[in-house]
Order: C-alpha cells, then structure tokens, then sequence
C-alpha cells in the first residue's frame, strides 16, 4: 500500500471514531486512510470541527480509533481501539510532537530540554548531552544551548520544541499548528524546519495547519471535511 519506494512512516487503514450510539452517535472520524513515508512531509488542513485533532490524537496514540488500524513502521500498533504495543513506551521512542505552544519546561534550559526527552529513553546523561548539543545547532539555536525558555523567542522555542521533538529519532512527527502563535516570517522559517527534519533526518512529517502562506514546503496536502480526508495535492 505504500504510494513511493520510500520506507513507510505511518499507514492508516480505515480508522474511524465513533462517539456515543444511536441518537446520539457523532462520526468524528469516518474510514480514513493514507500513508506517509519517511522523508516526506504531509499538511493537514481542513475547518475547525473538521475531524483534525480526532486523527491526530487517534495516530498518535492518544485516543484511539473506533475500527480500523494503524501501522508505524513495521509495527502494527492499533486494532481498532486494541493497542497490539506498549504505548506510552512506544510513543516515547517513535513519535514525536509539537504543538502550537513550544511547552518547554520553564526551569530547564533549551540543552535541558532536548535533553530530558533522551534520559527518560534511559540514554546515558553525557550521550544525551551530546546528541540535546548537536540538535539545537542543527536547527540552528545551538548558541542559545543556556538559555531559559523566557529567553527565547517565539520562533527560538518552537526550534528547541522540533529538536526535542527529534531526540529519539522518530520515524513520525506530528505536528499540531506549529505557527499559529508566531508572526508570517518566524512561521514560514519553523515550516521550513519541518522540510528539512523530513527530507535530511528521514522523518515522517504531518503538520496540521490552517497558515496557507507556506503550503508550498509540503510533498503533499491531505484536507479533512466532516470527518472525511481527501487529498488535495
């Protein structure tokens, strides 16, 4: 089912998310299905109600779907509302998130927060030193390694936010408006972060957003109506 020769990040197979019964029922998510493969980068649009967030936290194992399955990398992870893995551990290790708030820890500095995100894995103090250093200057934020979230500024945050969010080495990223709170230039630069992140570190990258100035950085557009997805480009 995988759509290129690349190695697929996340398959998607008829996943849906019913709430309630009868009268009451509310199709949130109806049949969805699609594929991302690592190294590409995927935006997600669509109006607010549109079934967005229900596919964000339903693939990225937060609240899981109704029916259906899905696959990240090799790994069968969901059968209908069944987890087939260790979730929390999991999620640790393969998937990782920003939101549209940086949500550093406010005590940590930028090297400590990338950091934290590599001990909790159980990665030695000193390698997860080196590996927190070599993000933060590959995304270009390296000489704020000290700093206090405070210290940054919006678009900074958001870099230490994709470097923690890189830490692990996922072969997903999901990416839930990124840009909404910073201004067009600091946005189009974190949108184009999430380009590089895709087609230099082989991540799988789906970003759900409404900003339509930089639909340009994405291999491909997925758009969500009434619970439905349907490619757009």
């Amino acid at each position: 089912m995988i759509e290129n020769i690349h190695e697929c990040a996340i398959e998607a197979s008829n996943i849906s998310k019913i709430y309630g019964s009868g009268n009451t029922e509310v199709k949130a998510m109806l049949n969805v299905s699609f594929t991302i493969a690592k190294g590409e980068v995927v935006g997600l649009l669509g109006p607010s109600g549109a079934g967005k967030s229900t596919l964000l936290t339903a693939i990225g194992l937060i609240n899981p779907p109704t029916s259906g399955q899905i696959r990240i990398g090799k790994d069968l992870v969901m059968d209908g509302p069944l987890a087939m893995v260790d979730v929390r551990k999991f999620r640790r290790k393969h998937i990782g998130y920003v939101f549209q708030k940086a949500n550093l820890i406010p005590f940590l500095t930028a090297l400590e927060n990338v950091q934290i995100a590599l001990e909790i894995n159980d990665v030695h103090h000193k390698d997860a030193r080196i590996r927190a250093m070599e993000l933060l200057k590959y995304l270009g934020v390296g000489d704020r390694k000290d700093n206090l979230p405070h210290m940054l500024s919006g678009g900074q945050q958001q870099r230490v936010a994709v470097a923690r969010a890189l830490a692990n080495k996922p072969s997903l990223i999901l990416a839930d408006e990124p840009t909404a709170a910073l201004d067009s230039f600091r946005g189009r630069q974190v949108m184009e972060l999430f380009q590089k992140v895709a087609h230099e570190q082989g991540a799988g990258v789906l970003v759900v957003t409404h900003d339509h100035r930089s639909l340009d950085v994405f291999d491909r557009t997925f758009e969500m109506e009434d619970g439905t997805l349907m490619l757009k480009s």
